[in-house]
């Protein structure tokens, strides 16, 4: 395997990058003393490292300053490493702060792959088999070289955890462990089709954001990106940071006005136009149904405040992966937003020291569970997920009357209906049009004692519409006794979509199987059985659990600048009646976790 050395200059290192942390770094516990500190960091830009015959990735290489064989964390991806070293609050800057990791004992590799910017090869489909098999070959080149002790890790958010769950399936013999943060497992069910519909909102932005002609040819100096990390790593991002939360929905669709490159822009076509099935999607399937070939130990954080992205996958991994169970850890934390995606880099590090460097440093006893409970504000731990113990709890939704008031969850079904409009994103009407036509249903349940639901949640609907096809948003929500409403979990169906894939479904999703839709018939209810996403949450006396049922993201979803990353959806499809039928077979259910079960607050 041939590498070009790209010998650090006497510019690359002449200021020092500065590290940068934030959003959560601990999953509510204090680690031991760390294995190495006060390494320092400097860099050796651009190595270019052979995958194939005439086929070369480029790959920034962050190493302490202290000579020495280190442990490798590696970070691979389709985005462009030019800024992520340098703190720029970017969505695709996701593969943690290099400082932080080299100073603490770790070589940072941040590597890019083919086609993009000074990666040789062409650019192809996202997450492709030749990807996978040349991060399999970067881990491989990592650990044979003269600064890497023979030990890799893998770390890194979104794609860069994507790709991470990939390549432990092939199981090269130098990967001793990962930490996948916020991950799909099925691309098909929960990006390109998830709920049903394609996803034009996300893809334009991710597509705007990351893969114009601009971004293929970035090149950052070292000196350049370290002198902007003592900007955006400094004490002014309290000033700067609020003002960006403030106007990122508007950033976001700037991104979203710009042309990506051809290859691209072919990509997105394929992915709107063609994906009706999972045959014809020009994304692979992803990695679940094969968890099992994994079997390095890991730590996979899930983040709830996704709607249409990220949704399931941590739940997927963590329930079926061949990872022996004191050897794996689900992490749920709370609903966060952060640019860039310095978070939990303190966790990695207490992990990774444990595992390569034997630190007994407290990690072998944490908890298989943390999690973050909503309400309580505090991580709470547990011995699995589901929850051992938990209780199923029903609840029915159950009219008061009129169409737009506010209505009941009861715990025993009671008969009735009530209608809500389904009106296409972006469609026009009158002045006024909500008054007459509401485009909600919400149901409330007043709570009277304490109670901590921790678990799966899922909405069982007796539905029926005017139209062959419609399409539901249903999220729940904690009202306080001040009347503010928190998002809890959300989920999403095309009714047309309906039927139940068992053999994709795991404990915490159900899978629904897009490609064989079956036509409504207008007024005939049908049963409709989705997931949406779990929440933890205690609920204290004087509030309120809330239930909103609508047809349109925008009126239900949530927006970074308050944690959430939720993309709307151009849904529904027709101007329709929808009538939800209450009974049996309509109610939320969701579990109520057992306070004498195996758990502890941290």
């Amino acid at each position: 395997m041939k590498t070009t050395k790209s010998w650090p200059g006497f510019w690359d290192n002449l200021i020092p990058l500065k590290g940068g942390l934030s959003g959560p770094q601990l999953a509510g516990w204090t680690p031991g003393p760390a294995a190495r500190s006060g390494l320092g960091c400097r860099v050796l830009a651009d190595e270019m490292i052979e995958v194939a015959p005439s086929v070369a990735l480029a790959a920034d290489v962050y190493l302490p300053k202290d000579p020495g064989r280190y442990p490798a964390v590696i970070a691979f991806a389709a985005y462009s490493k030019e800024l992520q070293a340098a703190g720029v609050p970017a969505g695709n800057n996701e593969t943690g702060s290099p400082p932080v990791f080299t100073d603490r004992g770790y070589a940072h590799v941040i590597v890019t792959r083919r086609g993009m910017g000074r990666s040789g090869g062409e650019d192809a489909v996202f997450l492709n088999d030749a990807d996978v098999a040349d991060h399999a070959t970067i881990i491989r080149w990592a650990s044979e070289q003269s600064w890497c002790d023979g030990q890799v890790v893998l770390f890194g958010t979104s794609y860069y955890g994507l790709t991470q769950l990939q390549v432990a399936r092939l199981r090269p013999p130098a990967l001793k462990a990962f930490f996948a943060i916020e991950t799909c497992t099925d691309y098909f069910r929960h990006i390109a089709m998830y709920g049903g519909a394609p996803q034009p909102d996300f893809f334009a932005l991710w597509a705007g954001a990351n893969f114009t002609p601009f971004q293929f040819k970035l090149r950052v100096p070292p000196l350049a990106r370290a002198v902007v990390s003592h900007i955006t790593n400094s004490p002014l991002k309290r000033l700067w940071e609020p003002l960006l939360r403030r106007r990122m929905a508007r950033i976001m669709k700037g991104f979203e006005r710009l042309k990506p490159a051809c290859p691209t822009r072919e990509t997105f076509a394929a992915l709107m136009l063609d994906s009706k099935t999972r045959a014809s999607c020009p994304l692979p399937d992803g990695p679940s149904g094969g968890l099992h070939a994994i079997e390095a130990p890991f730590v996979v954080v899930q983040n709830p405040g996704y709607l249409n992205l990220h949704q399931f996958g941590s739940y997927d991994l963590f329930e079926n992966a061949a990872t022996p169970a004191d050897r794996k850890w689900l992490i749920i934390g709370p609903a966060e937003f952060e640019l860039p995606a310095y978070h939990w880099q303190l966790e990695a590090l207490s992990f990774f020291d444990h595992l390569v460097y034997g630190a007994e440093n407290g990690y072998a006893a944490q908890p298989r569970v943390r999690y973050w409970a909503a309400g309580a504000e505090d991580f709470r731990a547990a011995a699995d997920w589901p929850l051992p113990g938990g209780a199923p709890l029903r609840l029915y939704p159950a009219s008061n009357g009129a169409d737009a008031v506010v209505h009941r969850l009861v715990r025993a079904p009671e008969a009735g209906s009530n209608r809500w409009a389904a009106v296409p994103f972006g469609a026009i009407v009158t002045p006024g049009f909500d008054d007459v036509a509401n485009q909600v249903l919400s149901f409330e349940l007043a709570i009277e004692t304490e109670i901590e639901l921790t678990g799966p949640v899922t909405l069982n609907l007796s539905f029926s519409c005017n139209e062959l096809d419609s399409h539901i948003i249903a999220r729940t929500g904690r009202v306080a006794r001040d009347g503010t409403v928190e998002i809890l979990s959300m989920g999403s169906i095309r009714p047309a979509c309906r039927r139940i894939d068992a053999a994709r479904s795991t404990a915490t999703e159900i899978a629904i199987d897009i490609d064989t839709p079956e036509p409504l018939t207008p007024g005939d209810p049908v049963l409709l059985r989705f997931s949406l996403t779990p929440q933890p949450v205690v609920l204290k006396p004087g509030e309120r659990l809330r239930l909103d049922i609508g047809s349109r993201t925008d009126l239900l979803r949530s927006d970074v600048s308050h944690g959430h990353a939720q993309f709307d959806m151009q849904v529904p499809p027709y101007f329709s009646r929808n009538t939800l039928h209450y009974g049996p077979d309509t109610f939320l259910e969701i579990t109520v976790a057992n306070p004498n079960s195996e758990r502890s607050h941290r």
